[in-house]
């Protein structure tokens, strides 16, 4: 059988989602419960992958079982061996070639910025900066990364294809915490990071607007802006 499940996670206890030799990672940590239940390896195949200390509030993975259980069976048994930081909210059963990463339509990342007082209990949720933020000029530069673009400058590493279509980018203030949310499709390493410091760069006037559109209609000539701390970033929704 052929299963699909959402996952919610505090990244701050973990080595990131992908499995890693001796560390403590999400993939891992489900793959080993889904072994016991299941009495024979299994391995999954995640939506997406989120860096160390990067949440998530509905990351997907797809696998198959040898056995048939019922969803809801399924994600209590789970739930025993995956607590207290990992939460498997829904259990789903998918076709035969389903997969969670193939599959995905579109995603939603949001990136938290506390904008109120030092909270040392926010340390590991927010990006807490020691300034003010301008919201004004961090909108301004975000309509500039909407649509069809290159954003090989705001990547890290290299990869065959840099190219990437933002649908939109809203910003919100609920209790002080500012959540910049990132809609789109086939966010790459650090993608939504580098965006959101550029953002912040521009913010607090390190880099102008026009340098952030350089960069991004001239990918091939690289340059380099700041790159927000991962606390901040949650996965936040993946659609089929």
């Amino acid at each position: 059988m052929n299963y699909l499940i959402s996952i919610k996670y505090d990244g701050s206890k973990f080595y990131g989602f992908q499995r890693l030799n001796n560390k403590l990672t999400v993939q891992k940590t489900i793959e080993e419960a889904l072994t016991k239940i299941n009495k024979k390896e299994v391995l999954i195949k995640g939506a997406g992958r989120t860096d160390r200390k990067v949440h998530a509030y509905d990351q997907k993975a797809s696998f198959k079982l040898d056995i048939d259980i019922e969803p809801n069976n399924l994600k209590n048994a789970l739930n025993r061996l995956v607590k207290p930081y990992i939460y498997i909210t829904n259990v789903q059963k998918v076709n035969k070639d389903f997969h969670a990463r193939f599959n995905t339509i579109k995603k939603e990342y949001i990136y938290k910025i506390n904008l109120g007082e030092y909270n040392p209990l926010l340390k590991d949720y927010t990006y807490e900066p020691n300034y003010q933020i301008d919201i004004k000029a961090m909108k301004k530069c975000a309509k500039l990364f909407i649509g069809a673009h290159n954003f090989q400058n705001f990547v890290s590493g290299s990869r065959d294809n840099y190219n990437c279509l933002i649908y939109n980018i809203t910003f919100k203030i609920k209790k002080e915490i500012l959540e910049i949310k990132f809609t789109g499709i086939s966010f790459y390493r650090y993608m939504v990071r580098n965006l959101v410091g550029a953002m912040l760069d521009v913010s607090r006037k390190n880099t102008t607007l026009k340098e952030v559109e350089n960069a991004l209609n001239n990918p091939q000539i690289p340059k380099q802006f700041s790159t927000a701390v991962p606390e901040g970033l949650y996965l936040n929704k993946i659609y089929y």
